[in-house]
């Protein structure tokens, strides 16, 4: 009987492609248990090239670990508080953000290619922090006080020296206040969420298998 040549083909493509596959499946794993959910190594590496495209670095694979473990928390809390996914238009705005931050469009693009994120892959992260930072704030926020002498000790000690270190005259207080109250009430916010994090770590089983041959 005569095999007809397409189905030859066919076998002699899955000879090939199995032992790749096998390969591919390889490359991913488990590297941590959280409670009854997992981390795989595919998530660290998506977190690794989304800093490595907003910052120009990232961080190690156990600093890494450690931030995907903490936002499985947050995650946990914020969908168990029944916490809205951010709307359309905050992620545009977020977007629009991040490409600001870049020096120009042509450079935004360069460092996406040397990432080897997708669109898709940056608006799934953008929307994922996004939903992260909201729960934090709204947690957090109605708690915080901020004061005048405080806001006055920013602008004396940060503001204005950071003005004059670049050969630009200073804003005044007046028109600083409102910039300067919500960078006092961002860092207290992270201040308190930090705190909150390292005692839910306590509550939460974690089962750390990085291993040592990571970064």
């Amino acid at each position: 009987m005569r095999i007809p040549l397409t189905s030859l083909a066919a076998v002699a493509l899955l000879l090939v492609a199995t032992p790749w596959l096998a390969a591919q499946q390889l490359l991913d794993r488990m590297v941590a248990r959280v409670e009854n959910d997992i981390i795989l190594l595919s998530d660290v590496r998506e977190l690794s090239r989304y800093q490595q495209f907003v910052d120009g670095k990232a961080e190690s694979d156990k600093e890494i670990l450690d931030r995907l473990i903490d936002q499985w928390i947050v995650r946990n809390e914020a969908k168990a508080a029944l916490f809205p996914q951010p709307s359309e238009e905050d992620v545009d705005r977020s977007l629009r953000r991040l490409k600001r931050s870049f020096s120009s469009p042509e450079a935004f693009e360069e460092r996406k290619k040397q990432s080897g994120l997708t669109d898709e892959d940056i608006l799934h992260m953008l929307k994922s922090q996004l939903y992260l930072s909201n729960y934090l704030d709204t947690r957090f926020r109605p708690s915080i006080q901020i004061d005048e002498p405080a806001i006055d000790d920013y602008y004396k000690t940060r503001v204005v020296p950071r003005a004059e270190s670049r050969g630009q005259t200073p804003p005044t207080i007046e028109a600083a206040h409102d910039f300067i109250q919500e960078a006092l009430v961002q860092r207290a916010i992270n201040v308190q969420a930090d705190k909150w994090l390292k005692e839910s770590r306590i509550r939460v089983r974690v089962d750390n298998l990085l291993g040592e041959d990571s970064k």
